[in-house]
Formats: C-alpha cells, structure tokens, sequence
C-alpha cells in the first residue's frame, strides 16, 4: 500500500485571482509585506500497488487525466509507503 502525496499549482504566469484576492485580505488585516499569493490543490491519494514505480505510474495518469489540468496547473509528487490501515499520516511540505 502507498501514499501519494500530490501539490497541485497553476503554472507561472497564470493568473490566479484566488491569490490575488487571498493577498488583498491578507493586506487588510495590515500583512502590507505580503507581495504575492499562489493558491494550489494538496491532496493525498492511498492505492494498492506493487512497488512504488507501479503506484507513481497509476497516479501520474491520475493526475494527466483528472487531477490537474495540464494547460494551466503542474503538479509534482511523493510516493511513500502507506503507515497502516486507519488514516493517512499527517505531512509537512517543505
């Protein structure tokens, strides 16, 4: 069993009017050193596979298939093993 661990954003260039208007509410609240925002999709994906190549394979296809529009956004991935059966782990991006 492996986690997929998926970071979807729009590509540079992209105009993202969630982050625009995420930035402008930040300014609100007197954040004034905030320059820019970029507002993106994390989602975390458990599947049954053999081996980790296997599980990275199913869920690139995932991702050019459904997860992520490959006109606007880009997407980079992790694959790990799954720790037990209950939920997913909680994980820190860095």
């Amino acid at each position: 069993m492996y986690l997929a661990k998926i970071e979807i954003m729009l590509k540079p260039g992209v105009l993202d009017p969630q982050g625009a208007t995420v930035r402008e509410a930040l300014h609100a609240l007197n954040y004034s050193s905030v320059e820019e925002v970029r507002v993106g999709k994390y989602l975390e994906v458990k599947l049954a596979a053999n081996d980790p190549a296997e599980a990275r394979r199913a869920v690139e296809e995932m991702c050019a298939r459904l997860l992520a529009n490959p006109v606007i956004e880009e997407y980079r991935l992790e694959i790990v093993p799954a720790r037990g059966t209950g939920e997913a782990e909680p994980c820190a991006l860095g």
